[in-house]
């Protein structure tokens, strides 16, 4: 198997209520501290994100959001390493690109905030399409799909027709595993991943530690890093292009092993 083009995107949540607690860093050195365990162990990319998108969270403002985000970019400003923000605000992502060029991982698809799109097409910084549905307070009651798979991925092509228009192509499609989702939903975009191939395009994964792994499991986040590395090599094998993770060294070695396949 072909995983020299593979990359891993490694988590850096500056959260107090992310869903795993392992990966809560509200101190700049404890985050500065974890970027550097994440480029030790192989990170390809570091996503900083300041506001919890699991399920049911509450959400921040933008000036709340950027002040958490500020100290610790400021401080990797001249990292010679891609770093992604992860924000549905079109002003973070102004702010953020004012300080240095950052990828923008938006998980709403640029539905919450109308000015994003807009934004990244004008700006053209690589941006992170996900498939998602309402917000991250009502994404769990808005799962209903005739067929995940299909449906997904008409949206995204409808994304992607949108760039073109716009001749923009520094686009990165993820299909949002657990946003807008239920378990078996899930399972279902798994089962069918080989479609999204059809788009040509980068196709970027977040399974770590989700609730697909644990509660399939019957045990926690904290407990579901085995259940995340058999996902990471299922979707590797159908064709993902990122994985974006918590634990980089476990991502690596699934990367490793295929290589020699």
């Amino acid at each position: 198997m072909n995983t020299s083009q593979v990359k891993i995107m490694g988590i850096v949540n500056i959260t107090p209520d992310s869903f795993y607690s392992g990966n809560r860093f509200m101190y700049v050195e404890d985050a500065l501290n974890q970027i550097q365990k994440h480029i030790e162990e192989g990170a390809d990319i570091i996503d900083l994100g300041a506001q919890s998108t699991r399920p049911n969270a509450t959400m921040i403002d933008p000036d709340t959001e950027f002040k958490r985000l500020y100290p610790i970019l400021n401080e990797v400003k001249n990292l010679p390493l891609s770093i992604s923000i992860d924000t549905f605000y079109a002003q973070v992502a102004e702010k953020c690109l004012s300080i240095r060029e950052v990828w923008i991982n938006d998980i709403s698809g640029g539905n919450i905030d109308s000015n994003m799109l807009p934004f990244v097409f004008h700006h053209k910084p690589t941006y992170i399409w996900t498939h998602s549905r309402g917000t991250p307070n009502t994404m769990q009651t808005l799962t209903d799909y005739h067929d995940v798979a299909n449906e997904v991925y008409r949206a995204a092509l409808n994304f992607i027709t949108q760039a073109n228009a716009h001749h923009f192509t520094r686009y990165i499609i993820d299909v949002g595993f657990g946003f807008a989702k239920t378990i078996k939903q899930n399972f279902e975009l798994i089962q069918n991943f080989e479609k999204f191939q059809l788009l040509n395009a980068p196709l970027l994964v977040g399974v770590s530690r989700k609730s697909m792994v644990y509660k399939t499991l019957n045990t926690t986040p904290e407990n579901a890093l085995n259940g995340t590395t058999v996902l990471h090599t299922l979707l590797l094998l159908k064709g993902a292009n990122i994985l974006r993770v918590h634990d980089v060294r476990a991502a690596k070695e699934v990367i490793d092993i295929l290589s020699q396949i």
